[in-house]
């Protein structure tokens, strides 16, 4: 067997296990809101108070995400993994046993700060056992845990939830976020910190005026996807009136959607980022008005959440787009993006919520949707007016 071979062979573990991180994570954010109206249900709220979870997930995220990356900045990167894992074993652990509302609530803060430092950290561990010529197709494959998650292990912890009850899928969680801990431990080796960013260098980034304005793209329009997605179930059980276990369908088809996206608006952008960006914008406003539409009818619903699905794969280009305008600062910038995500994750259930209690039926969040996603499009026209005042040259395809 040649070195490289040899080389190779001794990363699928550690990658594997990884993912297997990313996967849990996955399930983590994202079950928890095809649960949604059994939350509610057990505590006797409305689903516009349940949503109140999905948001403080997202909270814990943009609070995690920068102040351990930046505070594991000198540690061992697989004992900082083993810290992450911990804290996602305990937050789950003790959401399965909440008694009230406000407890879950201050759970799924604690479940969420790991969110965005284990995957910038398991990130760095990928690109530093990646041969030559293959940091990427490494990293992607950690990434494949999310994408894993989102077809499968959504979908499946929906059923779980409909036929037993939530408090066992996280549990489970809990269950797989250990097993991950000890594979970790065992077998993805150490990854000492050899050059430590500056700290100076790292917040640096944020007095980057067209970072922002880039950011801006996924902290308003993401809330786009999250709007929908959160009260999807809710959409089903309520105005589409179809059996329980189309809810699960649904989640598959935005899993599926995502991952053909991630992979076609990626290839679409090496051509022409710019452009492409701002018309998969514009495109999802359109498949947030028809949503609303959608809505009564199961086969249209299905095709819609799956475009929703597909517009996710604008993220893997905006971090790009990211990468390219600050050359220095990336640990920041894996941080910034994490954030925005979450942020969007909170901000989408909380305009979705506001809408519903106003009286609007569960259909209509597709409204406040395109909003948001509109909101994302003038972000885009704001950093595409600096990139060509700077002479950046965009690419306009």
């Amino acid at each position: 067997m040649s070195a490289p071979q040899s080389n190779q062979d001794a990363t699928v573990w550690p990658i594997l296990i990884m993912a297997l991180g990313s996967f849990v994570l996955g399930l983590t954010e994202f079950s928890s809101m095809s649960m949604l109206p059994l939350i509610a249900d057990s505590y006797n709220v409305s689903p516009s108070q349940a949503g109140n979870v999905i948001s403080a997930y997202a909270i814990g995220v943009v609070i995690g995400a920068p102040l351990f990356m930046l505070l594991t900045n000198r540690t061992n990167r697989r004992t900082s993994l083993i810290i992450f894992v911990a804290m996602v074993l305990l937050g789950n652990g003790f959401s399965a046993v909440a008694s009230s509302l406000t407890e879950l609530i201050v759970y799924r803060v604690l479940s969420g700060l790991p969110h965005g430092a284990y995957f910038g950290t398991a990130l760095l561990i990928a690109a530093s056992m990646a041969p030559k010529g293959k940091r990427a197709s490494y990293m992607a494959k950690v990434f494949a845990g999310l994408t894993i998650a989102t077809i499968v292990g959504v979908p499946m912890a929906t059923l779980i939830g409909q036929s037993m009850s939530w408090r066992v899928c996280m549990a489970i969680v809990a269950v797989l976020a250990l097993i991950t801990l000890v594979l970790i431990y065992w077998l993805v080796p150490s990854c000492p910190v050899t050059e430590p960013s500056k700290l100076r260098e790292e917040f640096a980034v944020l007095k980057n005026k067209l970072v922002w304005s880039i950011s801006g793209i996924i902290f308003v329009g993401f809330g786009g996807v999250f709007c929908i997605y959160t009260y999807l179930a809710d959409t089903i059980m309520n105005v589409t009136q179809t059996p329980l276990i189309t809810i699960s369908i649904a989640m598959m088809m935005f899993g599926v959607g995502t991952t053909i996206g991630n992979l076609l608006i990626s290839k679409l952008a090496d051509h022409a980022p710019i452009s492409t960006t701002g018309i998969a914008l514009l495109c999802s406003v359109g498949i947030s008005l028809m949503y609303v539409f959608a809505a009564s009818n199961i086969w249209w619903l299905y095709i819609t959440v799956f475009l929703l699905g597909a517009s996710v794969g604008l993220a893997a280009v905006i971090q790009s787009m990211l990468l390219d305008v600050s050359p220095k600062g990336h640990a920041m910038i894996g941080a910034l993006v994490q954030c925005a995500f979450n942020t969007a994750n909170a901000i989408g259930p909380m305009v979705g919520g506001a809408m519903l209690a106003s009286g609007a039926s569960f259909n209509e969040v597709g409204y406040a949707s395109a909003m948001l996603f509109f909101g994302g499009f003038i972000m885009w026209a704001l950093s595409y007016m600096q990139m060509r005042n700077r002479d950046m040259q965009p690419a306009m395809g």
